[in-house]
């Protein structure tokens, strides 16, 4: 017994030595999607190959400039932030191997959500699964059965059809959601009109920057 717990040890410390390229790791108010409003410790991994014209965090993009961060480091600070919830983002999460990752961070208990595109297969022990798929480069197949939530960034009426499209592939319990770009003021109307004819979607806003926080 006592070398099997040697091992075990061993395969835990090995674990929290992974390194992954991190932009920014920190602890906020999850803004957007079913769990907006509450609080979440938020871990942006570095490299995208999406790369959204819109996008936010485009500094997240090239990978090779951002460090490489250990995952035991990343999760002790998650731990030590009071958070009891991790929202994995980036850039594009799923680039990586999350196994060692969130390995790291269920040990400790925490829960472990993340935020894709769902352009790479998914990898690690996550516990919900927001999909935001862009025209631009689709999903993968694969990803759809284990999509919890679908959030679709709604520029034009054409990502109205994109969204239904997603949403043909995603379980019947899938949350629908449908998300103004934060710059095109005009899909606000658009997006209210549609939700009003089609209840099964809801609208996601980005309410952490009316808050004023990350």
């Amino acid at each position: 017994m006592k070398t099997e717990l040697n091992i075990l040890d061993s395969h835990i410390d090995a674990t929290d030595k992974v390194r992954y390229p991190i932009m920014e790791h920190f602890y906020t108010i999850q803004g957007e999607g079913y769990h907006t409003g509450k609080a979440a410790y938020f871990i942006r991994t570095a490299g995208c190959d999406v790369q959204c014209w819109w996008c936010d965090v485009k500094d997240s993009w090239d990978e090779s400039k951002h460090p490489q961060v250990e995952t035991g480091l990343i999760a002790d600070s998650a731990i030590d932030s009071g958070a009891e919830m991790v929202v994995v983002t980036g850039g594009e999460p799923l680039l990586h191997n999350l196994d060692a990752l969130t390995n790291s961070l269920k040990k400790r208990g925490l829960k472990v959500h993340i935020e894709t595109s769902g352009s790479s297969p998914l990898s690690g022990k996550l516990d919900w699964i927001t999909l935001s798929p862009k025209r631009f480069k689709k999903p993968l197949d694969e990803v759809f059965p284990y999509v919890d939530e679908l959030k679709v960034v709604v520029l034009t009426k054409k990502d109205l059809i994109w969204a239904e499209e997603n949403a043909a592939k995603c379980p019947e319990n899938t949350i629908l959601l449908l998300q103004p770009e934060w710059d095109t003021p005009q899909s606000v109307p658009l997006i209210v009109d549609y939700v009003m004819k089609n209840p099964k979607w809801g609208i996601s806003l980005q309410t952490h920057k009316f808050l004023g926080v990350r």
